[in-house]
């Protein structure tokens, strides 16, 4: 894929249905309704009718993009993420991300369905991201730089805002919503892991293991965007005890805590 000529076309594309954002979502497995239905809708644009763009494969992805407004900002929410086990390049994966500057987007908010590794802590949960250590087989910044996007070597010393973080965690203890804060180990997937690869990422320092949100906070930083992410814990690692994970269950889990992180995410958007 030429990326430059991808993310001039996207743009345009987008551009030409009046999109113009304030503030991006990218929303995750088992976490794509409650947040678009608070918004007042003003374009779903399929992926599959966006230039470049690749249509996600995962079941429980919509594929669409969702243009509208909440408390008075402009939101676009990718309704539905592309991974990297799709069989995607790093490029096309966070795609979305590059478009989204481009546009003018001023914070981007992520959430994703995430293995609990933490044994203080229970599926249906809701953890920040305050760093995370990335697993994943490539970088979607390998190859040439594109240094209008932003600088050769980034620096990734605090790749969660900071700002954003401080206000989730106010919102959350002012909502009594509990908000653990931690590590996410970012891998490729798609199968989940084995005893020893939860012990192995216990080791290394991380709270809870997924197959997304990496690349993407990779590039916002890239791009100079500030971001945030919440993970739901959806199903804990059973190291000594383990249990088939299902699917479904995960589903279920994500769709149930959906509602305090939409509560989350729509206050903080009222907020910056």
């Amino acid at each position: 894929m030429d990326v430059e000529r991808a993310i001039v076309t996207s743009t345009r594309f987008l551009k030409s249905h009046k999109i113009k954002p304030d503030i991006a979502v990218v929303l995750g497995t088992g976490l794509s309704n409650a947040l678009v239905e608070q918004l007042q809708v003003q374009k779903i644009i399929p992926y599959n009718q966006i230039p470049f763009f690749p249509v996600a494969t995962v079941a429980s992805h919509k594929g669409q993009w969702v243009y509208g407004t909440l408390h008075r900002k402009k939101i676009l929410i990718m309704q539905g993420r592309i991974h990297y086990y799709e069989g995607y390049s790093m490029q096309q994966v966070t795609l979305g991300i590059r478009i989204m500057k481009q546009l003018g987007v001023k914070y981007l908010l992520i959430s994703n369905a995430a293995g609990n590794l933490n044994p203080d802590w229970h599926q249906g949960e809701l953890m920040l991201l305050t760093d995370h250590i990335n697993l994943q087989p490539d970088n979607p910044l390998r190859g040439r730089n594109l240094a209008a996007e932003g600088p050769r070597f980034p620096d990734m010393s605090m790749p969660y805002s900071q700002k954003l973080n401080t206000l989730l965690k106010r919102i959350a203890q002012e909502k009594k919503i509990k908000l653990h804060a931690g590590v996410y180990a970012g891998v490729m997937g798609p199968n989940l892991e084995t005893r020893a690869e939860y012990k192995y990422l216990r080791t290394l320092g991380a709270d809870v293991v997924g197959m997304s949100t990496v690349p993407e906070v990779v590039v916002a930083n890239h791009a100079g965007i500030p971001c945030c992410a919440i993970s739901v814990l959806t199903n804990d690692a059973q190291v000594d005890n383990p249990r088939k994970v299902e699917l479904h269950e995960i589903l279920d889990v994500a769709g149930r805590a959906e509602k305090n992180l939409t509560e989350l995410f729509t206050e903080l958007m009222k907020r910056i």
